[in-house]
């Protein structure tokens, strides 16, 4: 796993050994990267199961001015802060240790607006469709922000949100479904 674009390209980061933690490869970070192009150095993100904070270091590489990385697990956290100090992104980012469900909650209740979510779930949770929904719902997207959810090929993410709302797309990467959904405008 490595920084594919901007401040650090080519750096490697760290990663627990074994399935516990599946990260992003770097051929899907660069499809999406691909999709989603120049990206704002006013740009705050959320990388939701978060494991080694991969997919938020490259937004952080590539301009972003801040990411917030949520994860369940003290071990991801501690790979996540070991990845942002090597790359020097610790004022830059905010770690909480949280599930998705209460992290939405109280980003919400703090009024917190992301121009980027991503979302990478183990894919066995089989909850992408609840987290668009959670994250629509909760209004954490700002105008025109993306919501990135990351999972198994056979999951589908579109069906329990109002499409009237979004703009949607997704592709297919061996066994990995990205939908991506833009907030329209308010």
């Amino acid at each position: 796993m490595r920084i594919i674009s901007g401040t650090n390209k080519g750096m490697k980061l760290y990663a627990p050994d074994g399935m516990s933690v599946r990260p992003t490869s770097d051929k899907i970070k660069e499809a999406i990267f691909n999709i989603l192009g120049y990206i704002d150095e006013e740009s705050i993100v959320l990388d939701l199961f978060s494991g080694s904070g991969g997919v938020g270091i490259e937004f952080l590489a590539r301009g972003a001015k801040q990411c917030y990385f949520v994860d369940g697990s003290h071990k991801s956290l501690s790979y996540v802060r070991k990845n942002l100090e090597l790359c020097k992104f610790k004022e830059k980012a905010v770690v909480v240790m949280s599930d998705y469900e209460k992290a939405i909650t109280n980003f919400a209740a703090e009024n917190i607006k992301f121009d980027y979510i991503f979302a990478d779930p183990p894919y066995a949770l089989n909850c992408g469709g609840r987290i668009a929904l959670k994250v629509f719902e909760n209004n954490l997207l700002k105008a025109c922000g993306k919501l990135i959810i990351e999972t198994d090929k056979s999951e589908k993410t579109i069906d329990e949100i109002n499409r009237d709302m979004i703009e949607y797309k997704e592709k297919i990467y061996g066994r990995t479904r990205i939908s991506i959904m833009t907030h329209g405008e308010d």
